[in-house]
């Protein structure tokens, strides 16, 4: 069994600590509950553009590209993201030079300079990086889909932002956004690999013990509501219609999310699939066809999707829809479930070997729920899942009313997909 260790500082930080006594790397990340979801609608991927600017300055390291030379004389692999609940740092390195990994990824966090001329510099990167998610319609139409779910509120605003906004973002915003998320309580240390417990503890307290203590700011509750199927197209010139078609389902904190991620691995969990099986293998229409699981703090949502030829978007939709019908109307066979159950347990394993994934593992755990797992216990979790329980979820998030798809292709109207858009 992994073990782990978790200290919660007076502050309010906490640090998880997961021995790896095998492994030649360490990784160190740090995870702050600040994303999309925390934003107002003025400052609308200012989470993003932060994140962004911690690498380009800090007190310690003030010139840009220091912290990049350093990281790689060390040999180490880094990187940062942000998403919808939090924002991440993490650096792997050769277990002995950890250290130095510490005191890099802790100063990205403590110490961003902020300097106004490698602000305007970074609004140009994060522009083009907005550009570039809209000109690739297989990641921008998830974008659509969280929009036509969620609507006007921080759920349904894209992480990276609008440009508009972006343009207008001064040091003042990041200032002042950072001050109010970027504080202990809002804040999990993680250290994962092979490491001297003792002294990571001691090097982690030192750097991080005696920053001030402030009230956490929670976000805004999302929304729900749905009374109809909905539909949102957009147009584009190109070789392949990009399709979303899911529903929205539970939070994070449901017990029914174990028999929810075998459904979607059912789904379109792989080659195994029934929906790679009947859209690739067998007519051919796709190259990428999955279905993926998604949780948050309060709310969640199943989305199939699919890059289709666009003469075949509506029988694509059909099988689709045929699927969600079968896991709503009939049990799963045994053989079928066990099938499942085995792929996602094996992927669990797979991916918990390097340092890198445990810390994520149990670093998302933490930020989000204050909770954690073992492997273990997860892997229980998807073992002890029954059919009949899978077919009561479907049940419960396969309705006509739920129903909801995003569409990116050459289509100026949308009333020929509503009208097959029935379960």
């Amino acid at each position: 069994m992994q073990s782990f260790k978790k200290i919660i500082f007076k502050n309010g930080l906490r640090l998880i600590l997961i021995p790896q006594r095998a492994s030649m790397a360490a990784t160190m990340l740090i995870l702050v509950e600040a994303g999309s979801e925390y934003e107002k609608k003025h400052i609308n991927g200012i989470s993003h553009f932060l994140e962004h600017l911690t690498f380009k300055g800090t007190t310690k390291r003030p010139q840009p590209g220091m912290i990049a030379e350093e990281l790689a004389s060390l040999g180490a692999e880094s990187n940062a993201f942000t998403g919808e609940e939090y924002t991440g740092y993490w650096a792997k390195v050769e277990s002995h030079k950890l250290p130095q990994i510490v005191d890099i990824v802790s100063d990205l966090y403590l110490n961003p300079t902020f300097n106004p001329d490698e602000i305007e510099k970074e609004r140009g990167v994060i522009i083009e990086e907005i550009n570039m998610y809209e000109d690739t319609p297989m990641r921008r139409v998830h974008d659509l889909f969280t929009t036509l779910l969620y609507g006007d509120q921080p759920a349904g605003w894209d992480v990276a932002g609008k440009k508009e906004i972006i343009r207008k973002l001064k040091k003042a915003d990041f200032l002042s956004y950072r001050n109010k998320h970027y504080i202990p309580p809002a804040t999990t240390v993680i250290v994962a690999g092979n490491f001297d417990t003792k002294q990571v503890i001691r090097q982690v307290r030192g750097v991080f013990g005696n920053l001030k203590r402030k009230p956490k700011v929670t976000k805004l509750k999302t929304r729900e509501g749905q009374s109809k199927p909905r539909i949102l197209v957009s147009f584009k010139k190109s070789d392949q219609s990009h399709l979303v078609l899911g529903v929205r389902t539970f939070n994070i904190f449901d017990k029914r999310r174990y028999a929810l991620q075998i459904l979607a691995d059912i789904l379109g969990g792989g080659m195994s699939s029934r929906l790679f099986r009947r859209i690739r293998e067998e007519l051919g229409a796709a190259y990428y066809v999955r279905a993926t699981p998604e949780f948050f703090l309060d709310h969640g949502y199943l989305a199939a999707s699919a890059g289709v030829d666009h003469q075949k978007t509506h029988t694509v939709l059909r099988v689709i829809l045929e699927e969600f019908r079968r896991l709503r109307d009939d049990l799963i066979p045994e053989k079928e479930l066990q099938r499942s159950k085995d792929h996602l347990v094996g992927s669990l394993i797979l991916n918990l070997e390097t340092s890198d994934e445990l810390a994520s593992f149990y670093g998302s755990q933490e930020i989000l729920t204050r909770s954690l797992l073992q492997p273990k216990d997860l892997i229980d979790r998807i073992r002890n899942v029954k059919a009949e329980e899978i077919r009561d979820v479907a049940r419960r998030i396969f309705r006509n009313s739920q129903l909801n798809l995003a569409a990116i292709g050459p289509y100026k109207g949308s009333k020929q997909i509503q009208k097959i858009l029935k379960l």
